[in-house]
């Protein structure tokens, strides 16, 4: 019978996984005889005897063979069955009370075995019930062990992927001016940069990076300028790619989103192509008609309002809008009719002598349901 480092102490034993303390004592009986030194004379039989005993030694101690079989994978044993339990004493008192007396040289190779199987029946069962709990206890530690060790190792390839930076938001205010021409701003944005002295990774010289204090990462202040486009509108998201947080383990940065809005006290506003302007005039511009100038973003446009012209009147000049992809919007012109605040004499008699002259009733028409 030859042995080699490959085969387990099941295999250099002949025995099965499931067997039981007493077949492993027979099979251990019957190849000690055979390879004993002072029976065997071969070259190889005391490397053999050691072996042997070595695999005898381990499969009859509960606990070594627990350790044994959980080292090499060994978890099949049917529990369910007493006689299989490791160390059944009961089962091997039984069997010493049905042996046959040995030849002196049985009794001196296993003299030290037979002096540990004098424990009683009550004994037995007592011993045998606390190396059952030290079995579930050592496989319950084991899976915990590895199911730590597990998410463990998780983390911290999780924590070694590229990672996009984070994005950073802002938001710019524009005047109607800039709704109409586009513009360029300039903003000051705080971001983050990898730490030039650890180059990210956290550590230097042996110890925490006292540039970035662990992070990998330090804050910067930088500017950024952005296109503004022409007929821009209100809420419009403007994206700069690349300009946000650097990013993690050679992870893309983040990027800048830029919320547009456009000043609303103002008397101008936008409606796709179209701008809308609310233009002031005077009574007397009203009355008598006249030519008004109205400022324009390329200049000023002359305007000619009708005698008679109301308050709320709005008058479309064609062409005069916001000018995007070939295509160009209106002016739409509303007028109304305000009056000084600061009427010097003169001018309150001028008033007065107008009442005087009016015969029209402005509010003739003007009531309930008419």
């Amino acid at each position: 019978m030859a042995f080699n480092s490959v085969k387990n102490y099941y295999e250099i034993l002949d025995v099965d996984v499931n067997a039981s303390l007493s077949e492993i004592k027979a099979a251990y009986r019957k190849l000690a005889r055979k390879y004993h030194p002072d029976v065997n004379k071969d070259a190889g039989a005391i490397e053999t005897f050691k072996e042997i005993t070595s695999a005898y030694d381990t499969l009859c101690n509960d606990l070594e063979r627990m350790k044994y079989d959980t080292v090499h994978g060994i978890f099949h044993r049917d529990f369910s069955k007493p006689e299989d339990n490791f160390c059944n004493e009961q089962e091997e008192t039984s069997e010493n009370k049905n042996e046959s007396h040995q030849d002196t040289f049985e009794k001196q190779v296993y003299k030290n075995q037979e002096t540990k199987e004098t424990s009683t029946n009550n004994k037995t069962k007592t011993k045998t019930h606390k190396q059952g709990n030290l079995w579930v206890e050592f496989i319950a530690k084991w899976f915990r062990y590895n199911i730590s060790r597990l998410k463990k190792i998780k983390r911290i390839k999780d924590s070694l992927k590229p990672k996009k930076g984070e994005n950073i938001t802002s938001e710019i205010v524009i005047s109607p001016d800039e709704v109409v021409t586009g513009s360029k701003r300039i903003i000051h944005i705080r971001s983050t940069k990898t730490c030039p002295k650890c180059q990210g990774h956290r550590f230097t010289g042996g110890g925490k990076c006292t540039n970035c204090n662990g992070k990998g990462v330090v804050s910067e202040s930088k500017k950024i300028t952005v296109s503004i486009p022409k007929g821009v509108k209100d809420g419009t998201k403007l994206r700069l790619k690349g300009e946000g947080a650097s990013g993690k383990n050679g992870g893309p940065n983040g990027d800048v989103y830029i919320t547009v809005r456009i000043e609303t006290k103002t008397q101008i506003r936008y409606d796709k192509l179209n701008i809308y302007y609310n233009v002031p005039v005077t009574p007397f511009e009203a009355a008598l008609g006249e030519e008004i100038s109205i400022p324009a973003f390329d200049g000023t446009i002359k305007l000619k309002l009708p005698p008679n012209t109301c308050s709320g009147q709005k008058f479309r000049l064609a062409k005069q809008g916001i000018k995007k992809n070939g295509k160009i919007g209106d002016l739409i012109v509303t007028v109304s009719i305000e009056f000084s605040h600061n009427l010097s004499d003169d001018e309150i008699k001028l008033y007065e002598q107008l009442k005087n002259l009016s015969k029209d009733d402005v509010r003739k028409n003007f009531g309930y349901g008419s």
